[in-house]
């Protein structure tokens, strides 16, 4: 079990492993185990400062005054871990969700990819995306479209924008990262005042590369976009034809699978979009519905997911590498939990290898275990997980099996409670018994 791996990681000081464990297999960093000790509790008393410094990174929780900030403080190996639990500044676990989002639009800006624009200030250049800037920034929409129009190389002279401020102009565009004060007032832009806002810009980019055919209430462009507003589109991506006027930057940057189809060998698919004269794509196996998720996840790291099309869009996100969207799609299934779909959301889980999702299902299975233990589809799980252990020996264990022991197991708080964990361990035993696999 992942959260089992991750303690032990813990304790031994393994940081690949925690990291591992973490980003790609999304256990979270806050979990408890049955002696109520978090992650970084372990970190703490074994006197892994590297490992204690990664997980306050990563978001653990040790906010003083409160129990668990308490118990790592006064746990704390060494004097360098005390200081820096005293140090500490809370970074929630939502920010490291953020997940490369952030890093992507970083790397964009830092590493001009697919950039379509370059500001030569005072000598020094810089590369930029006209999508961005213009989603941005009513100004550079304006500019990008007027004064700019065509232009591949802008120059600025004017003696109040240097290219330090400049810089940080761009930064906050892209990243919200800069301070406010530091933008170039010449320019008169009114950036946006939160995080939240970056991301609502990004889906106007998404918005404004829908169909006509699929924009719904959406309206004409340029939807809520400033006026004059062009996405500057540079490839099209057909599906079931339905044309998609995208940009190369977000695609290739958030998906390595579409990286390898733009930029890589598989451009021979490529043909010219009769419109503008835009490079397409045909992209087959997947519906407008299904690739409008897509579209919205690329662009703002986010699409609003009914439960009842998480499976057709978690299957591409897998196929297309979009691990934040498998991730998306896992919190949307994991509302569908009932008695008569957890075993096969668990299945799901399992395939497309959603740890998070795969520990919510057997956690609830250990609340209606009595009622699974009758259940063709819950005996058949099981035995497949038996069968799945090579070699059974009398030691061995039925993953699964395990899983939900650990669930049931940490549910006891109060003495009240053991009877009825006892009843539920009897009825699995039970079942174990009675199909053979109680050894």
């Amino acid at each position: 079990m992942d959260t089992s791996d991750l303690f032990a990681s813990c304790r031994k000081g393994d940081v690949g492993r925690v990291r591992y464990l973490l980003e790609q297999r999304d256990v979270e960093v806050n979990v408890r185990d049955k002696w109520d000790s978090t992650p970084l509790y372990y970190a703490c008393l074994c006197g892994h400062e590297e490992l204690v410094l990664y997980l306050l990174a990563n978001g653990a929780r040790c906010e003083a005054n409160t129990f668990d900030g308490e118990r790592c403080l006064y746990g704390a190996l060494s004097d360098p871990i005390r200081r820096a639990l005293r140090d500490y500044k809370q970074v929630t676990a939502s920010c490291r969700r953020r997940d490369y989002y952030d890093d992507f639009l970083q790397r964009l800006l830092e590493q001009g990819i697919h950039s379509d624009v370059v500001f030569v200030v005072h000598g020094k250049p810089f590369r930029a995306h006209r999508c961005v800037l213009g989603v941005r920034s009513a100004y550079f929409a304006n500019m990008l479209d007027t004064k700019w129009k065509g232009k591949n190389v802008v120059v600025l002279r004017h003696p109040l924008i240097n290219p330090m401020a400049f810089g940080a102009l761009l930064q906050y565009l892209y990243t919200v990262a800069s301070k406010p004060g530091t933008c170039v007032k010449v320019l008169t832009i009114e950036p946006p005042p939160a995080d939240p806002r970056l991301r609502e810009d990004m889906a106007l980019l998404a918005d404004c590369a829908l169909p006509l055919e699929l924009r719904g209430d959406l309206g004409e462009l340029p939807f809520p976009c400033p006026d004059g507003f062009n996405s500057c589109p540079d490839v099209c991506f057909r599906v079931e034809g339905c044309s998609f006027l995208c940009h190369k930057a977000f695609f290739c940057g958030r998906s390595d699978y579409f990286r390898a189809l733009l930029d890589d060998h598989f451009r021979e698919n490529e043909e010219l979009e009769a419109s503008g004269g835009l490079p397409a794509i045909t992209l087959h196996g997947i519906s407008p519905d299904i690739f409008t998720h897509v579209l919205y996840y690329i662009y703002s790291d986010h699409t609003e997911l009914p439960p009842e099309a998480a499976y057709d869009v978690l299957s591409v996100a897998d196929m297309y590498l979009l691990p934040g969207l498998k991730r998306l799609c896992g919190r949307s299934l994991a509302q569908l939990l009932d008695e008569d779909s957890v075993v096969g959301v668990w299945r799901v889980a399992k395939l497309f290898r959603l740890a998070r999702l795969e520990d919510q299902c057997t956690e609830y299975m250990a609340k209606v275990i009595e009622k699974l233990v009758e259940r063709e589809d819950f005996v058949d799980a099981v035995r497949e997980e038996a069968a799945a252990v090579a070699s059974r020996q009398e030691t061995d264990s039925i993953p699964l099996v395990d899983d939900i022991r650990f669930h049931v197991a940490s549910t006891v708080q109060t003495y009240s409670a053991i009877e009825e964990a006892q009843q539920r361990l009897r009825a699995l035993e039970d079942l174990l018994v009675s199909i053979g696999l109680d050894c």
